[in-house]
């Protein structure tokens, strides 16, 4: 057969995402404070674009959307009566059709048949700064599920703010007592609290409480390994032979607990974020209302208004003949348009979905986190009409702060566990009350992982040994023969 050059017509369809689709996506991933430093790089940016209030009666400003603050007001039967008429979800997209290596420098800004503007001024959302966690953020978050006290809580929280960045309390804890004018064994039962928490160590006074911490956390805190622990310094020495005499172990169970130690960290806090970085800022506020509903509304502290100054557009066309600078200038204004129009469609793609999620988990609101259902993204991106990966991107970064505290939105999307009525329960709601079982423990009646299988699944819940165990361990909680041993110790103190 002949071989020659030919031409062929082929016709498929592919989807082709204009930049500025692909950063408007890219910006419901985003937190209000990276949002913040993104309007203000736009307003540095485009000439016509101001922050400020909206003013219709000087005809100099237009925002380009008339609506209030963003918010939703409902009732327990009307919780999605106000969100479920919104038709227009231009970005919901599926994920995989964004090209994250894509360079978006030279892209089509402007509306079709307009030139290509300049986006030069605009960073990539990327590159907008970091949005690694705190040590503080991570171990807040957890506080709030694991204790109903709120006095303990008030207590863990002002210890977790004194943590350095390696996850080490530094200060005396007497001191610590007597500036918050509690007593001791409040201060006690919050630093356990603290130290309950995960990365595993964290809440430490010392090295060798940081490790037993963690030993405990494997359930390898047995009594050789405690004294191996208590005498740190003899390994830095290198004296095996006699901490193997101390442990009273062999060398083959020595080298074991050498091994062990080696796999725990020092310096458990240093996985995170330093503590220097910003606070948490919520992102949706929730308050309840007078006839037993909820008022959710975007928190507009850390977002101005952004509006587009009509009359210094007209001047600036006006003064301008150049063709270039007046296709310069058409562009500017589309982009402003568009980015209004984006970050609004924003708000409200966080509102919906925010909304579902106070539907969906209205017991934790009203109850706590015994109430916590278990939830998935599908089941809320089936609710709302909207796709998987879309719920994914605005439930990142993103928190809500309600009457129990504030919460990545990410927190309220649990696992399920099995349970006799067959609707389960989440994952989180069975910690809590194993932890508070456990809580009310009494010397003479401590629980072994069976009895609070049974106990549990008089309750309810369908759980095997082993899960309970795993639940137990999770919470930062001792087989019931290490709490046997803690509690004659405390005993005798």
């Amino acid at each position: 057969m002949a071989l020659g050059p030919r031409l062929d017509l082929r016709q498929s369809q592919s989807l082709v995402m204009t930049p500025q689709l692909q950063q408007a996506i890219k910006l419901l991933a985003l937190s209000n404070l990276e949002i913040e430093t993104f309007i203000g790089e736009a307003l540095d940016a485009n000439p016509l674009l101001e922050a400020g209030s909206v003013s219709r009666e000087d005809g100099g400003a237009d925002s380009g959307d008339p609506d209030d603050i963003p918010r939703e007001e409902f009732t327990s039967d009307q919780l999605m009566a106000q969100t479920q008429g919104e038709a227009e979800k231009p970005l919901d997209i599926e994920i995989s059709s964004i090209d994250r290596d894509r360079d978006t420098g030279d892209g089509d800004w402007g509306a079709a048949g307009a030139h290509a503007a300049d986006t030069s001024d605009y960073l990539s959302i990327e590159e907008r700064g970091s949005d690694e966690i705190t040590l503080a953020e991570h171990l807040g978050q957890q506080v709030g599920a694991l204790i109903s006290d709120q006095r303990i809580e008030f207590i863990a929280r002002h210890l977790i703010g004194l943590l350095d960045e390696a996850g080490y309390l530094t200060f005396d804890l007497g001191e610590v007592t007597q500036d918050l004018g509690v007593s001791h064994n409040e201060s006690e039962r919050a630093l356990s609290l603290v130290q309950s928490l995960e990365p595993s160590g964290v809440g430490a006074r010392s090295l060798s409480e940081c490790l037993a911490i963690q030993a405990r956390e494997v359930d390898r805190y047995d009594p050789s390994m405690a004294r191996l622990i208590d005498h740190l310094e003899l390994i830095m020495r290198g004296e095996f032979a006699r901490l193997k005499r101390m442990c009273d172990v062999d060398d083959e169970d020595f080298a074991d607990m050498l091994s062990e130690l080696r796999g725990y960290d020092p310096k458990p806090g240093l996985a995170y974020g330093s503590s220097s970085a910003s606070a948490i800022v919520p992102d949706v506020l929730l308050a309840s209302t007078d006839d037993g509903g909820w008022d959710i509304t975007i928190n507009q502290e850390t977002l101005p208004r952004l509006i587009v100054n009509r009359s210094y557009y007209v001047e600036l066309r006006d003064g301008s003949p150049d063709k270039e600078a007046q296709n310069w200038l058409k562009e500017k204004l589309t982009d402003a348009h568009w980015l209004i129009k984006a970050l609004d469609q924003r708000q409200r793609t966080i509102l919906k979905t925010a909304a579902e999620i106070v539907k969906q988990q209205d017991g934790f609101f009203r109850r706590g986190v015994s109430e916590l259902k278990p939830l998935t993204l599908r089941e809320v991106a089936d609710a709302i009409d909207m796709h998987e990966s879309t719920i994914s991107r605005v439930t990142s970064n993103k928190f809500l702060h309600c009457d129990r505290g504030s919460f990545e939105l990410k927190y309220f999307f649990t696992s399920g566990v099995g349970s006799a009525d067959g609707e389960g329960a989440s994952s989180e709601a069975i910690k809590a009350r194993i932890k508070a079982l456990i809580d009310q423990e009494t010397a003479k009646s401590i629980l072994s992982d069976q009895k609070l299988v049974d106990i549990l699944k008089n309750e309810g819940f369908d759980l095997a040994r082993r899960t309970v165990a795993k639940y137990r361990e999770a919470i930062g909680l001792g087989s019931s023969a290490q709490r046997r041993r803690q509690m004659k110790l405390d005993s005798l103190g």
